[in-house]
């Protein structure tokens, strides 16, 4: 599972004040050796680099898995010190993809494995924790399928291992970027919430010492730490960050390099990216009934004990904000219009809870895509005023996944389907792999309505400090219930291939 992207008011803004105060655009402050020289990383002689194993857990990924493949065997890294397993789960055509492309690498001198599971117990915990007894060395680089790493991506980011031996470094994360960013409007404000969950939360949280997790891709383990930390579990969505936490609790760090960048896939179709949201929610919560006795009960700060809650439990804020839209509707009758007390304490009630968390988050995604694109912020403004409608239309969705989360800890993997997406000509819709639809959409269109509703009560009622929030519910619900009805339309109306 790869967790990420804010989207919503939900992930971790008590970390706007901490890391617009005190954050610092260079190295993490556990490795101040870097500041203002990435090129020293590339100085390292041939002979001090370490054997890595690569692993790349693969589950149905016809389109995008040859792709990764050919970027990892293109990495600039000595052939007898890079090891790639290729870790297939699949029951489709890609079982067959993979084995003739690595038995064509395997021909050129290249050192890489097929590895293939016909039980995909566990799922990718189960993949990553059945291929550790063949790990060779002591470092374990990890990508998902729908990843580009560039062929300088490991030598950069060995070297925090390498110029570090005596820290307990327990896994290195790089920053996700993005291949089709540009696609759609979903994938922009996918984009927008990734860039400030990592130049902003993540980078925050490395350098004021709280802990953080692995996001699942795009990073380098410590095979001791995993060892250390019980290896990999299989009782949550969320097995990059319940091993992170769990090696925390051990006395190891997670170090974040917000400089060194890996391009990945966004999902183009809005019923897959809810998908990917489900999953991390419910995982995050599981984590959380998982972690948060170990947590409190260990020796570190308070600090850190009260922001690892705030970051596992973050998606709970889902039903919250479920709640907030369905109870507007009753309190705006119930209240007398001739009562100006309490329609005054109403109005002071959103201006209190809500403000806050309206201007927040986007001064945060703003900070991140002034930092992360200087020549281009002012035309990506805009994308950071729709991720409102984003978070907020996923609040159904996310709220069943909170109470999944909550009811039971078992693993009940979903996949994202990737289709090789990069241009706005790339056509995703007459491929196969799709995301059944469910009732959740037209349960979004209810509430569009059901929203529309407050709107009309708030206008009517003179209730004018919650109209613009009651505005935003119903653009929000209606563009992600509307979304994911066109597409899975067009989708079951195409020839696949």
């Amino acid at each position: 599972m790869k967790t990420s992207a804010a989207y919503a008011p939900e992930r971790d803004k008590e970390l706007v004040a901490t890391a617009l105060g005190r954050l610092r655009w260079n190295k993490p402050q556990i490795l101040p050796a870097f500041k203002g020289d990435l090129h020293s990383q590339e100085l390292l002689e041939q002979r001090d680099l370490p054997v890595v194993t690569v692993q790349l857990p693969i589950f149905n990924e016809r389109y995008v898995a040859r792709r990764l493949l050919d970027a990892i065997c293109l990495l600039d890294y000595p052939r007898d010190r890079l090891y790639i397993q290729v870790l297939d789960d699949s029951t489709d055509d890609t079982q067959t993809l993979l084995q003739e492309t690595v038995q064509e690498y395997q021909s050129q001198g290249i050192w890489v494995d097929y590895i293939h599971r016909t039980n995909r117990s566990g799922f990718k915990a189960g993949a990553l924790q059945a291929a550790m007894p063949l790990v060779q060395g002591d470092y374990i680089a990890i990508f998902d399928a729908d990843f580009v790493p560039s062929p300088d991506w490991l030598r950069r980011t060995i070297v925090h291992y390498c110029e570090h031996p005596n820290e307990r470094i327990a896994v290195v994360q790089t920053r996700w970027g993005h291949l089709n960013s540009e696609y759609s409007l979903l994938t922009k404000l996918q984009s927008a919430g990734i860039d400030g969950h990592f130049a902003i939360e993540q980078q925050a949280r490395c350098q004021n010492g709280y802990f953080l997790n692995f996001n699942g891709t795009a990073g380098i383990w410590s095979k001791q730490a995993i060892l250390d930390s019980g290896g990999w579990h299989a009782d949550t969505l969320a097995e990059d960050m319940d091993l992170s936490y769990r090696a925390q609790l051990k006395g190891w760090r997670v170090v974040y390099d917000n400089d060194i960048v890996a391009p990945a896939e966004l999902p183009v179709a809005m019923a897959a990216f809810k998908l990917q949201q489900f999953r991390w929610a419910k995982g995050s919560i599981q984590c959380a009934k998982k972690l948060l006795i170990p947590i409190w009960s260990s020796e570190h700060s308070l600090a850190i004990k009260f922001q690892s809650t705030l970051h596992l439990t973050g998606y709970s804020v889902h039903p919250l904000m479920l709640l907030l839209i369905l109870i507007s509707v009753p309190l705006m009758l119930v209240t007398p219009h001739n009562l100006q007390n309490l329609r005054s304490l109403i109005d002071v009630f959103w201006a209190t809870f809500m403000l806050p968390a309206t201007f927040g988050p986007p001064y945060l995604y703003f900070v991140a895509q002034r930092q992360l694109y200087p020549a281009t912020w002012q035309r990506r403004f805009g994308r950071i005023l729709l991720l409102a409608i984003l978070g907020t239309g996923i609040s159904w969705s996310n709220t069943r996944a909170v109470f999944a989360g909550l009811s039971n800890t078992g693993a009940n993997f979903r996949r994202t389907p990737k289709f090789d997406i990069k241009y706005r000509s790339d056509r995703w819709d007459n491929k196969a792999y799709k995301v059944p639809l469910d009732t959740s959409a037209v349960i979004e269109l209810s509430l569009c309505a059901y929203s529309f509703l407050a709107v009309v009560i708030s206008a009517s009622h003179g209730f004018y400090i919650t109209l613009p929030f009651m505005v935003l519910y119903t653009l929000s619900y209606g563009y992600v219930g509307g979304l994911t009805l066109w597409q899975t339309w067009q989708q079951n109306h195409q020839i696949k291939r």
